[in-house]
């Protein structure tokens, strides 16, 4: 054995470690520094979800997240610090966190859509939503990576937070009143007038409907079949739907009653025998 290397190698090893004993001392420095900075983070963090009144679920996760991230930064400091190389090692997780990202493309979209939907509420549980996604129903349960939906059938619908996050969303029930439009058809030999008051009687007789705003019957566009008449009225959230049907029943017997001719499509049908003639309304 060569007792010269040996000992040649051990001097260049004392060396190299006193050498970086100050390097050695910052990044323990930096290290102790850093937990308690993290931890500070993550406290404020914490109570500005707790100010934003922030889903549970959705806290825990984003601190996970943010407490994995500032950790391993703080790591990859303190390595750096002490002279040991981390650019091989950032090489390679950036490979694999892209390629893991291209790999559940959709379902981080999703869980994105899922983040958006519970850091800023258009909708909460049991609200009745609509978007352009082509979802419509009450909202029965909100998940990071779908929302369940019971639409008008009581069929239960999933759908991806993704496209729901990006679409335009109809939230009905954050609403104190709503507006109804009804479209009607009259013949020309109706009197205009007359059939508007007739309907603005009906509804300044129903309670349910508002005084503001006004309701109002407007003459729409003149068609070839008749005039439009425009009815549009607003009522409670609560009681629409009702109200809504209520109007267009009561609407069509006050017309009735005014001679009202609501203009028909009529088909003639001509048969062979005997050169009947079928009209059909």
């Amino acid at each position: 054995m060569n007792w010269f290397s040996v000992e040649r190698s051990l001097e260049k090893l004392v060396d190299s470690v006193v050498i970086a004993l100050p390097n050695i001392a910052v990044g323990f420095f930096i290290l102790f520094v850093g937990r308690y900075v993290i931890k500070f983070v993550l406290k404020f963090i914490d109570s500005r979800f707790e100010k934003r009144n922030v889903d549970r679920s959705i806290r825990s996760f984003l601190k996970s997240i943010i407490k994995f991230t500032l950790y391993g930064l703080l790591l990859l400091t303190v390595a750096s610090t002490m002279g040991i190389q981390t650019t091989s090692f950032i090489a390679a997780l950036s490979a694999f966190g892209l390629a893991v990202g291209m790999a559940l493309q959709g379902s981080l979209s999703n869980f994105a859509g899922g983040v958006l939907i519970l850091l800023f509420r258009p909708f909460d549980v049991g609200d009745y939503i609509s978007s352009g996604a082509g979802a419509s129903g009450s909202v029965e349960r909100i998940d990071l990576l779908y929302t369940s939906l019971i639409d008008d059938d009581g069929i239960r619908v999933f759908t991806p937070n993704g496209p729901l996050a990006n679409s335009v969303i109809k939230n009905f029930t954050k609403i104190a009143s709503r507006r109804m439009q009804f479209t009607l058809v009259v013949s020309y030999d109706t009197n205009i007038k007359v059939a508007r008051e007739a309907v603005l009687t009906v509804l300044n007789n129903e309670s349910r409907i508002l005084d503001k705003p006004k309701a109002e019957v407007i003459v729409g566009d003149l068609k070839e079949s008749g005039i439009q008449l425009i009815v549009r009225a607003w009522a409670k959230r609560e009681e629409f739907w009702a109200t809504k049907n209520d109007i267009a029943e009561a609407v069509k017997i006050v017309l009735d009653g005014k001679n009202v001719v609501f203009p028909q499509n009529v088909v003639k049908v001509i048969g062979n025998e005997d050169d009947a003639e079928n009209t059909v309304a």
